[in-house]
């Protein structure tokens, strides 16, 4: 199997896919550091029945199997993983930017819901002009 990607949106999915296992990993080594990437405040001490830490466990180990997910997508060129993507990152970028409208999240985690807005449009975009360059390319008999 050929780990390289193939071509310009499974390359904007093997991105995304390093960064999460980078985040992934960041978060399961030092929680706060992450916190403090997000914008959110970093406690000295928690108080009981404060999960925060568990929680950036959780989230953390997701990202990291998330961004493996991802990085085999772009290793097999799994093209309609790659349009899902784009559909559920769109909806992700919709759903952290009204977080952050809500005052639900601190205005720093809108760079999160960019993240996910800019990667969605760059694979679809990638995707859309892969697809008009092979539709113009005629086929051998």
């Amino acid at each position: 199997m050929n780990i390289i990607p193939r071509s310009a949106s499974g390359w904007t999915i093997a991105v995304f896919g390093l960064l999460a296992v980078l985040m992934g990993v960041t978060g399961l080594i030092n929680p706060d550091t992450l916190l403090v990437m997000l914008g959110f405040e970093v406690l000295d001490e928690r108080a009981p029945g404060d999960y925060t830490r568990t929680f950036m466990a959780a989230s953390s180990m997701a990202s990291l199997n998330m961004g493996v997910y991802y990085l085999v997508a772009a290793a097999t060129e799994w093209r309609p993983f790659f349009l899902f993507t784009v559909i559920f990152r769109m909806v992700t970028f919709t759903v952290f930017t009204v977080l952050v409208l809500t005052e639900a999240a601190p205005d720093r985690f809108f760079g999160v819901a960019l993240w996910e807005g800019l990667g969605a449009v760059a694979t679809g975009l990638a995707l859309w002009f892969e697809r008009k360059r092979r539709a113009s390319v005629p086929s051998n008999p």
